[in-house]
């Protein structure tokens, strides 16, 4: 069953395929590290992977998201084939969806419990 939001296509969860746990598992890593409240990974054209937690400090806030679609771009990734967000909350927030898009116009997102359990699957 798929659903259109706008430019976001969500299928009921599916079963991640083996590169696609990788990025889940690299999620989940990077949010328990620092015990943030959310964790984020993406893969880039190359399967060259980027992960990331949240930052939150008095200066500086930075989703899990934008700052591994940060550290690809930096890193010289041109598109990402896939990302993964492990949070708490509910959906993935729009802006973090927008920050993906920009290198990502085809990109499968993986949204997962902290468990791991796959909440969503986002098509951009």
């Amino acid at each position: 069953m798929t659903a259109t939001i706008g430019s976001v296509s969500e299928v009921v969860p599916v079963a991640p395929g083996p590169e696609d746990l990788k990025i889940i598992t690299l999620a989940r890593a990077a949010r328990a590290r620092v015990a943030a409240a959310e964790g984020a990974a993406v893969r880039d054209e190359t399967g060259r992977t980027y992960a990331a937690a949240a930052v939150a400090l008095p200066s500086l806030h930075l989703s899990a998201l934008h700052l591994a679609v940060a550290m690809a771009a930096s890193s010289g990734a041109q598109t990402l084939e896939a990302a993964a967000l492990v949070s708490d909350g509910e959906a993935v927030d729009p802006r973090d969806l927008a920050a993906v898009r920009e290198l990502g116009p085809d990109v499968v997102v993986f949204h997962a419990a902290p468990d791991g359990t796959v909440l969503a699957t986002l098509r951009l």
